[in-house]
């Protein structure tokens, strides 16, 4: 078994028996998304909701929720994943800094969850299970033998989703 690591605005797909993670979801949402007669798992580390604002420059799919999400599913497919098989869990979105203002622009963590949730309604993958918000860090990782999502934080040990 081979654990295949996801970095912050990156996203990457496996198949059984392997396992995916990714480290330090704070504001960031990990969309994992499952096929359990596949055994293929993938997952993206979403940093902001939308590239939507972006004009300069090469741009990185992977950091935003609209073009991230398509991407891994298109990577699932060519590891023979099917869309309509797939089913979706959410960690992360945490509001990570209590901000003494209400400006929109600040709810990073929320505002990602939301767009993650919105685009995956949109695609028509159901979220099956999430662990959103508070305002603390997770580590998650699947496993792709049983599409089970362990999402680890500190002091409060690890939880199964």
């Amino acid at each position: 078994m081979e654990v295949v690591k996801v970095k912050m605005a990156d996203l990457n797909t496996t198949k059984a028996p392997n396992r995916i993670k990714t480290t330090g979801l704070g504001s960031c949402v990990g969309v994992v998304l499952y096929d359990k007669r596949a055994q293929i798992g993938g997952l993206a580390h979403i940093m902001l909701p939308s590239a939507k604002m972006i004009n300069s420059g090469e741009m990185n799919n992977a950091k935003y929720a609209d073009t991230a999400i398509p991407m891994l599913i298109e990577e699932m497919e060519r590891l023979g994943a099917k869309k309509n098989q797939l089913v979706a869990k959410l960690a992360g979105g945490a509001q990570m800094f209590d901000f003494k203002t209400n400006n929109e622009m600040l709810r990073v963590g929320p505002r990602n969850s939301e767009a993650s949730s919105e685009i995956l309604k949109d695609l028509g993958i159901p979220i099956i299970s999430e662990e959103i918000g508070g305002n603390f860090g997770r580590t998650i990782e699947l496993d792709t033998l049983t599409g089970i999502l362990y999402i680890k934080t500190a002091n409060q040990g690890v939880r199964e989703i």
